[in-house]
């Protein structure tokens, strides 16, 4: 477990660094997850989205099995889309692409 905590740790760092480079906040930031249809993980999610009017669309697989979650939301710092995706990361099942 100690080597996958410093794992993801490493991951998010980086990932911090790309997107102070890449991108100049505040802006807009999209999220994408996929989710099982079945279970409340997609409503788990909207949640952690909800109090911060972001634009939340779903789409089911063509078997309905996993269900699509696009989320564009303004995000005032690399710190704060890290924060969302450390939440969602909580949630089983989730896919974040």
């Amino acid at each position: 477990m100690k080597d996958n905590t410093a794992s993801q740790e490493a991951f998010y760092r980086k990932f911090k660094t790309e997107l102070e480079t890449s991108t100049h906040f505040p802006s807009t930031y999209t999220y994408k997850f996929i989710v099982p249809t079945t279970g409340d993980a997609s409503s788990r999610i909207s949640a952690i989205f909800d109090s911060m009017g972001a634009f939340i669309s779903t789409k089911p697989s063509s078997r309905g099995t996993y269900t699509s979650i696009t989320i564009k939301a303004m995000m005032e710092s690399a710190d704060d889309v890290i924060e969302k995706y450390r939440a969602v990361s909580s949630i089983e099942g989730v896919v974040m692409l």
